[in-house]
């Protein structure tokens, strides 16, 4: 990479940086895995800089969006193992009720697939229209709609806490 490439690089990711470890977290659900997410994406967007043609930003996104389902699949594979005992959940709220809804809503979303959680990232996080959405993950815009209505679905089912009215786009973004 030449002196300029580096330094053109160096500048898009100051700029972008805030928004792709949103994007990154969110589809993660925890900070640390997102930063190790966006590292690796733009380490293979550096390697790749002078050959990108377009918007890099929405490159580092789908390179993102690819290695996170990449981690879905494999966690996949992987067995739980029952236990006896079920681990204690806090019962109390505390006075910030949307601090509470903000957690049960992530702990909510992890609990979904991953294509619906991608879909829903995609489409309420990052605002994308469903052509856009299908875009970024290979599918059609009518699997993006059919997934987006299933994880919404699954979301009121899991978190019956979050009533409807919660359950928008405001909430999850």
């Amino acid at each position: 990479m030449r002196e300029s490439e580096r330094e053109q690089f160096r500048q898009f990711v100051a700029a972008s940086g805030g928004r792709l470890i949103r994007v990154a977290t969110a589809l993660t659900g925890d900070h640390h895995a997102a930063e190790d997410l966006l590292q690796g994406a733009l380490v293979r967007t550096a390697a790749r800089w002078g050959k990108i043609e377009g918007d890099p930003e929405a490159y580092v996104r789908r390179a993102m969006y690819h290695a996170q389902v990449t981690v879905w699949r494999r966690r996949q594979r992987l067995r739980e193992t029952p236990t006896d005992h079920v681990p204690e959940r806090p019962d109390h709220r505390d006075e910030i009720g949307a601090t509470d809804r903000r957690l049960a809503l992530r702990h909510a979303l992890m609990r979904l697939g991953p294509r619906q959680r991608a879909v829903l990232v995609a489409r309420y996080f990052e605002d994308l229209s469903e052509e856009q959405t299908a875009a970024l993950l290979g599918c059609s815009p009518g699997t993006v709609r059919s997934q987006l209505h299933r994880a919404l679905a699954r979301l009121r089912q899991i978190a019956p806490e979050l009533n409807e009215t919660e359950l928008n786009e405001e909430s999850i973004r």
